[in-house]
């Protein structure tokens, strides 16, 4: 699967796991956020980590 959108939506309690499995397209400075320009496809595996990870579910792969 070729990941075209990953979002983050509304309910991020900013724990870090997102962050802590893939930093090259997470990132939190207040609540986390995707990082612009972020390349989806060379992470794939470590977005779909982060995301199964998340606590409250609010990372959104597409």
């Amino acid at each position: 699967m070729t990941i075209t959108k990953v979002e983050i939506v509304d309910g991020c309690i900013s724990c870090g796991i997102c962050e802590q499995t893939c930093p090259e397209v997470f990132e939190i400075p207040d609540t986390a956020r995707v990082k612009a320009g972020a390349d989806l496809n060379k992470f794939e595996a470590k977005i779909k980590e982060a995301a199964e990870a998340c606590p409250v579910a609010v990372i959104k792969v597409s």
